[in-house]
């Protein structure tokens, strides 16, 4: 019976290992689905950046299986890459051209794309097109970068920090595309160092420590360990040792009416004990990633106790708390 390629996972890493000298990848097994959006997540020197390269045939690994499509990305180099499209995290440029010759320029050399979809994707991301690229800033030199890897509308967008630079507004529009690409069945893999980057617009997130992948999650899994720092005024002084009691609040400070804590998962107990009094102001930071690692994660790497289970649990072929 002959194989269909497209029936296959659009990635399918089984045991692949990159070693740089005790950074890199390591035994890794990374499934994503087609149609799906997959936050890859990890600190800088995680492993993030040669697990993409892994996937680009960028670089080669040492043990392990590559599949991009189907496909054997060192056999199958220039089919797998026609259909990927690829957004670096230290995107160069042309000093001389502008985005309009650059995106006609790589348009051409990939046989030619939609002329009326590169145009919708430039005005939604409000590209600058004929300024020379090297005026351009960090910014604006990204939002062009987002519209060649999508221009031709690849089966499989591979992004390494894309919002980086874009304002809000634009950072919304970025996650609006991502959804309609996998709404339309194509795939995005997704890496970042910030959940709140991926939470908005993917269906599960791998993460990724000292080079080895220790969860596979839903979203909404990775939430519920995730730590926010809550900083509140109140009409009065608060009562620190109530906000103490509570379940899942730590490093609670109190200044006079100021109130500063931290909270692991659930922000509901803390929100309830503050509307005992009258709030004059509350901010929620958002999830640092570092804090959400010492939350899911022991010191030696392994899961804590209900991660990695139900339905955050690993697909099939995953190696779901795999660090050690």
């Amino acid at each position: 019976m002959v194989r269909d390629p497209a029936a296959d996972p659009a990635v399918d890493l089984r045991g692949v290992t990159k070693d740089y000298g005790g950074v890199g990848v390591f035994d890794l097994d990374l499934r994503v689905e087609r149609g799906e959006v997959v936050g890859f997540l990890g600190p800088n020197g995680a492993g993030k950046s040669t697990t993409i390269r892994v996937v680009l045939d960028l670089v080669r690994p040492e043990a392990g299986t590559v599949r991009v499509l189907g496909l054997d990305p060192r056999a199958a180099g220039p089919q797998v890459r026609a259909r990927l499209g690829f957004l670096p995290s230290d995107l160069a440029v042309w000093g001389r051209a502008t985005a309009r010759q650059a995106l006609d320029h790589l348009a051409r050399l990939r046989g030619g794309v939609d002329p009326a979809w590169t145009g919708e994707l430039c005005r939604r991301l409000d590209v600058d097109l004929d300024r020379p690229l090297r005026t351009l800033s960090t910014g604006n030199r990204q939002k062009v970068g987002l519209v060649q890897a999508l221009a031709h509308r690849p089966d499989l967008v591979v992004l390494d920090e894309p919002t980086m630079g874009l304002d809000p507004l634009v950072q919304q529009e970025v996650q609006r595309l991502l959804r309609e690409t996998a709404d339309e069945g194509r795939t995005v893999l997704l890496s970042s160092h910030t959940l709140s980057e991926v939470e908005r617009v993917a269906d599960r997130v791998a993460v990724l420590r000292r080079g080895r992948l220790v969860a596979v999650e839903r979203v909404a899994a990775l939430k519920q360990v995730a730590v926010r720092r809550v900083r509140a005024e109140l009409d009065r002084e608060p009562d620190a040792g109530a906000f103490r009691r509570l379940q899942g609040v730590r490093d609670v400070v109190v200044d006079g009416r100021r109130l500063e804590a931290v909270v692991e998962g659930h922000v509901d107990a803390l929100v309830k004990e503050l509307a005992r009094s009258t709030v004059v102001s509350l901010d929620v930071e958002e999830a640092d990633l570092e804090e959400v690692f010492l939350a899911m994660y022991a010191g030696d790497g392994r899961a804590a106790a209900g991660c990695g289970g139900g339905d955050g649990a690993a697909a099939p072929g995953h190696r779901a708390g795999a660090a050690r």
